[in-house]
């Protein structure tokens, strides 16, 4: 038969570089002899003989392939070719009967959505980009969208092909993103995008929407249908949705999934579905153990931590990433919640059951960089899309990482869309941004001649302030009542204040500060501690500049810092002691609170990320006591108004004194929002105990002492004030009545004033 397209139109499908395959492929309206026909055409490499199926009849019609041997072609004198088929027999003798991917024309991506993500406005992009099993004309399929708009050609590669790219070319169609249906592809399907430049060089990329990769060190995406899990949390969220947490406790356990716990067999456990789970050891250092999967950890974390007493979990990051030992800061699947402990519906069930538990959920993000994997975002698609093309704005070399265009309005769009996935799809409470700094400054971590000014010859990069101003602003119209945390080191002003004053739009700040001067502080031989009492008392300068959270982070048990217990002096019951003194001291500190896992119970070793924590250490009587304490420590602060309800007003806050440097004593007031209530705070960060230790208050009154570091309980010498203390009319410190203490060594005490009929009570009791 005739050729019913041009010669050189076949040979750039069969070649592999056609732009756009539906100009030559699937089925075409034509004129043969001055009647209208339909031409079917299909390239199927390796096949031998084809036929195309009708629709209705379901007779066979032979094709021919007289100019190429793989591709074939017929003509059709038939009204409907809705629907159709092709059988082919392979070269292998095998026959397949397969719809054609080219008789779907519907694409899942518009001309508005193109324009909206241009614009860098699509918050929902990544229900159009990406592989998403959907219907077209009765038929069930899976559509992938990619945006590549400097490739030659793209294709989708899998299984269901050989991984050949020439057999599912895609189109190019609005704003340079390719797509294509394939039929009868489902859930489960693994996947890849076969990527050419105008070079011709090839390059075999993971999906950047994906919802799912193939675990480590395999690297393909897999198709996901992310809204088939039924969430249960319904009370959780509507009651989040009322709720501001700047005026609620924030107390949050930070940790790594993948090393809180391992299990010691590599015997596979069960999946939501009742399947086995991959197995995913840990080789590196402990042959024959495996992570524990999102629901296994479910079963194990939760209760340890709703008994711990915290408000929060924060997740370092679970997005996909290839390399065990980045601690997940490395990410190459930004969608794809990382397969190494099971699937994205096991992480939801796991964020479920927290809630369920009354557990807020934090994610770590990572939108500062990206590593240059082969399979992940670098040099996308043959040029510098997602990163900056000059090495100055677009590497951070000490890193061995690549820096986001912020400038460019489709991956600005990428990132602000994925900050509101994770809030979407998987109910999340709050991101934690990591690194700020590095985005917000040109020359962060550059030497001079190695980073280029913006526009204004300064050294702020203002496209990545935009975008997370953006980001921000987006997720607190969407989500009321989440948090979004920036873990930023620098002066840069009004991190947390709102967008619309100018601010960055996070609603905390990380007090890196704080956390800086407190450790330098208590790494000190106690008697150097008179010297350098402006550690303690500098932060309450700047304290209400931001909305901050006080953290001892990750960051500072790793790389030779030693953990937290290592830090303190003096010998082993010193050490728990000031650790027990510094943590009731961060608990009373204006802000909301941040613990790494380990840190509760005074684990010995640096965090490692190949190992489990020291769960050894809780057999030792010591150990056990540090986790009694934090159980204790966090039931006294969730329970009194006055430590969390004003931490970002100075009405919230007062000295009492804090120039007792020769004692290295502090004392000071916390006041709840909206109330008389207040508490407290006595502090002695020395091993020496003080009796007759005057502190001045400001009613009469009994004051309670509803919590003491140096407890017996928590392993302390039990020293305190009987319970409680009588104020005297005695004016001290500036305030009409005192009240005379003993404080214990290394310890912090507090006290709440009674009303006064629970004062009389105790009054007649103590009679």
């Amino acid at each position: 038969m005739a050729l019913t397209t041009a010669p050189e139109q076949i040979d750039r499908i069969v070649g592999n570089y056609h732009h756009n395959p539906f100009d030559v492929l699937g089925p075409h309206r034509i004129q043969i002899e001055g009647k209208d026909v339909w031409t079917v055409r299909a390239y199927l490499p390796k096949a031998q003989s084809a036929w195309v199926i009708l629709p209705d009849s379901r007779q066979e019609v032979p094709m021919s392939n007289e100019h190429h041997g793989d591709f074939f072609e017929c003509v059709l004198e038939v009204n409907d070719l809705a629907s159709y088929q092709l059988r082919y027999e392979a070269e292998d003798g095998h026959e397949h009967v397969v719809y054609d991917p080219y008789a779907f024309r519907s694409p899942l991506v518009t001309e508005y959505d193109a324009h909206l993500f241009g614009e860098g406005n699509h918050h929902r992009i990544y229900e159009k980009l990406g592989a998403h099993p959907t219907t077209i004309d009765g038929v069930a399929g899976v559509y992938f969208a990619v945006w590549a708009p400097n490739a030659r050609n793209v294709s989708v590669l899998g299984d269901f092909n050989s991984w050949d790219g020439r057999q599912h070319q895609m189109n190019i169609g609005f704003g340079g993103i390719w797509g294509l249906f394939i039929p009868e592809l489902s859930v489960g399907t693994h996947y890849k995008y076969e990527i050419k430049n105008h070079a011709g060089h090839i390059y075999e990329k993971s999906d950047p929407y994906g919802f799912q990769q193939e675990v480590r060190p395999k690297t393909a995406s897999i198709v996901t249908d992310l809204d088939s899990y039924q969430w249960q949390d319904d009370a959780w969220m509507e009651q989040r949705r009322h709720q501001d947490p700047m005026t609620q406790p924030v107390s949050v356990y930070e940790l790594h999934l993948g090393s809180w716990m391992h299990e010691a067999s590599v015997k596979p456990a069960k999946q939501l579905d009742g399947t086995d789970a991959p197995v995913v050891t840990v080789a590196d250092l402990k042959p024959g153990a495996r992570f524990l999967t999102y629901r296994e950890l479910a079963e194990k974390l939760i209760p340890y931590v709703k008994e711990l007493g915290f408000t929060h979990i924060e997740l370092l990051p679970v997005a996909e990433h290839p390399f065990d030992g980045s601690w997940g800061y490395q990410v190459t699947g930004y969608y794809a919640a990382t397969s190494r402990y099971g699937s994205p519906e096991d992480l939801m069930y796991f964020i479920d059951q927290c809630h369920q538990n009354g557990i807020g959920v934090l994610v770590d993000w990572v939108p500062g960089h990206f590593p240059k994997d082969g399979h992940g975002l670098a040099f996308f698609d043959g040029t510098h899309l997602y990163e900056h093309a000059d090495p100055r704005k677009g590497e951070h070399k000490e890193w061995g990482t690549l820096v986001f265009n912020y400038g460019r309005n489709e991956v600005r769009n990428f990132l602000v869309a994925n900050a509101l996935f994770w809030f979407d799809k998987y109910h999340i409470d709050g991101i934690r941004v990591d690194a700020v700094a590095s985005m917000l400054y040109l020359d962060y971590n550059r030497k001079a001649g190695e980073w280029v000014a913006n526009d204004y010859g300064g050294r702020e990069n203002i496209e990545a302030a935009d975008c997370l101003r953006q980001v921000n602003h987006l997720i607190f119209s969407y989500y009321p009542g989440v948090l979004s945390i920036a873990e930023e080191s620098t002066s840069w002003p009004m991190v947390s204040w709102p967008t619309y004053v100018g601010g960055l739009g996070f609603n905390l700040k990380w007090n890196m500060g704080w956390m800086h001067d407190m450790l330098d502080y208590f790494s000190m031989d106690p008697w150097f501690r008179q010297f350098h009492q402006n550690n303690v008392t500098f932060s309450i300068w700047y304290a209400f500049s931001e909305n901050f959270m006080l953290a001892l982070s990750h960051d500072e048990v790793v790389h030779g810092k030693s953990n937290m217990i290592g830090k303190m002096p003096g010998d082993e019951w010193q050490k728990c002691a000031n650790m027990r003194c510094l943590y009731t001291y961060m608990f009373m500190h204006p802000g909301k609170k941040t613990l790494f896992m380990g840190m509760e119970f005074g684990q010995w070793s640096e965090w490692n990320v190949w190992g489990d924590l020291e769960w050894h250490l809780l057999q030792y009587q010591s150990h056990h006591q540090l986790k009694t304490f934090m159980e204790q420590l966090n039931a006294t602060y969730r329970s009194e108004p006055a430590l969390y309800t004003q931490d970002f007003d100075q009405q919230g806050f007062e000295w009492i004194d804090c120039s007792d440097n020769r004692h290295s004593v502090v004392a000071f007031i916390r006041r709840a929002k909206d109330s008389d209530e207040f508490i407290v705070a006595v502090c002695n960060f020395t091993p020496q105990p003080h009796s007759h230790y005057r502190v001045g208050v400001p009613a009469k009154g009994y004051y309670r002492e509803i919590f003491n570091s140096d407890s017996r309980e928590f392993g302390g010498s039990n020293m305190g004030n009987l319970g409680g203390k009588w104020s005297d009319d005695w004016a001290y410190h500036n305030r009409p009545y005192s009240l005379d203490l003993t404080l214990p060594p290394l310890a912090t005490v507090v006290f709440k004033l009674e009303p006064a009929r629970t004062a009389s009570a105790a009054l007649s009791g103590f009679a």
